[in-house]
């Protein structure tokens, strides 16, 4: 029982499986592609609408006002910690599913699946919020032209927390499947949609910064953190969220041209470029208006009209919805390859992992995942998404940062493309953040991910453990009864 669970995947056989035809993904994306999807996952939800939670706080933590800019420094060299170990594992083991497969080639299959299966949790959960955060922004903007939906099919049931006489999300239902139809068509084609995207958030982020920076006050600054370095931690935590879209780059791995260059430049030129833009928003959004009139919902763009600049507002939104528009590409594409990944080792159904003759995409696994978060989209109201996306993040962190670390023990004389400077230092104190911005989530959140985590042992105990793909090899290797 316990070699089963501890039962790793030689690295040899999963650089192997990733090219056999039945299963392979072209290698089309470059060093830019790689860049742009990670920050088409980082620029979005987290900078148009959680900063305005995380500076203000709610009833279940303190907001860190003006330190909102230490917050963002915190947050980012915890997950530069964290790139520094992916770009390693990433370099040397290029294939589809992320911390997952880095797991299984280290710490064995049991830890390999609670990685997947809490990615899963990641992914799904972000997409969902993603999807019901697009579908606010894109009201937004049919307000300002003079539009408007009706209340019914913007808005989930009654049942699900809607109001009277709802009946769906359309917009966030439609956006999905309309990500999923290009998800399906080409990683090269996602790749190309979001770089053209990533290109005009990152002009409209860039204008916020040129037009608001002269307004700013520093009055504003003052008090500069009103609830201590705990609203600092606590606002940490939650926008942990802006910036966990770099572990999407090593789920494309297997998609890259040269993945030993091209993954590691991708991860931490996308952290870099994201961190230095998120503290300049960070700065002129505290400092554009007094913290009282800092708006939760929509706090970039609602800054800008609150100092009288609402044509700035309206150019704002509509980055706001392509900024979160690459998100969601880029949120799903990591489903779906974890999806693709845990299929192709036989813990999930084999027939997640079929690809499409013509174009080359994991097509069944990326249309079960289209519809449903497409349904739960539009059916629900996720509450504290983002909180329970980032421990699932923080638990795959942590599982990479030490794995890192034991296959520098166990196998020293890997080839490293990428070797992790500083080594153990730069896992140990990846570890040590991560574990730090954790004590700093809701218990609600706690007991959420352990009552998932619970699922997802049952789940491998009838299904993961029975028809893994190792377990099979284990049989057909083992001795004949006599």
């Amino acid at each position: 029982m316990g070699s089963q669970l501890l039962r790793t995947k030689p690295i040899d056989q999963i650089l192997a499986d990733a090219e056999h035809p039945e299963h392979r993904l072209k290698r089309t994306l470059t060093a830019w592609d790689l860049t742009a999807l990670g920050i088409g996952a980082i620029i979005g939800t987290g900078i148009f609408v959680l900063v305005g939670t995380a500076i203000v706080g709610d009833a279940h933590r303190p907001g860190a006002g003006p330190g909102i800019v230490l917050s963002f420094v915190l947050s980012g060299i915890t997950c530069a910690l964290a790139a520094l170990c992916y770009a390693e594992f990433s370099a040397m083991i290029p294939v589809a599913g992320s911390a997952y497969t880095f797991s299984y080639a280290t710490l064995g299959e049991f830890l390999a699946w609670l990685t997947g299966w809490n990615l899963i949790l990641e992914y799904g959960v972000a997409c969902v919020a993603v999807a019901i955060g697009w579908s606010g922004y894109f009201n937004k903007l049919l307000k300002l032209a003079g539009l408007e939906l009706p209340y019914w099919a913007t808005n989930p049931p009654h049942w699900a927390g809607g109001p009277e006489g709802s009946i769906a999300n359309f917009p966030a239902a439609i956006i999905v499947l309309l990500v999923t139809a290009i998800l399906v068509i080409g990683i090269k084609e996602s790749a190309r949609a979001a770089g053209m995207i990533v290109l005009l958030k990152l002009a409209v982020v860039l204008f916020f910064i040129a037009v608001g920076a002269p307004s700013v006050s520093a009055d504003n600054w003052t008090p500069f953190m009103p609830n201590g370095f705990e609203g600092v931690r606590a606002a940490a935590a939650i926008i942990f969220f802006a910036y966990i879209g770099f572990d999407a780059v090593s789920t494309a791995a297997e998609e890259a041209r040269n993945p030993q260059r091209d993954v590691p430049l991708g991860i931490l030129a996308s952290l870099a470029v994201c961190t230095v833009l998120y503290i300049a928003v960070a700065a002129v959004l505290t400092g554009l208006i007094p913290l009282s009139q800092i708006d939760i919902h929509a706090p970039v763009a609602e800054a800008l009209s609150v100092v009288g600049f609402k044509w700035g507002a309206a150019i704002v939104a509509i980055g706001a919805v392509a900024g979160i528009t690459s998100v969601l590409i880029v949120m799903m594409l990591g489903q779906i390859r974890v999806f693709f990944a845990m299929s192709r080792d036989r813990l999930l159904s084999p027939r997640l992992s079929q690809v499409h003759p013509r174009f080359g995409t994991p097509h069944r696994a990326t249309i079960l995942t289209g519809v449903a978060i497409a349904i739960l989209a539009a059916l629900f109201q996720i509450g504290e998404a983002a909180d329970m996306t980032n421990i699932g993040t923080f638990f795959a962190f942590i599982l990479v940062s030490f794995g890192v670390m034991l296959l520098r023990y166990v196998k020293p004389d890997l080839p490293r493309p990428f070797r992790l400077p500083f080594m153990p230092l730069v896992p140990i104190m990846s570890i040590a953040a991560c574990l730090y911005l954790m004590a700093g989530l809701p218990s609600a959140t706690w007991i959420r991910f352990v009552v998932w985590t619970v699922i997802g042992i049952l789940v491998y105990a009838a299904y993961g453990m029975k028809h893994s793909k190792l377990a099979a090899q284990a049989v057909d290797c083992s001795p004949p009864s006599r």
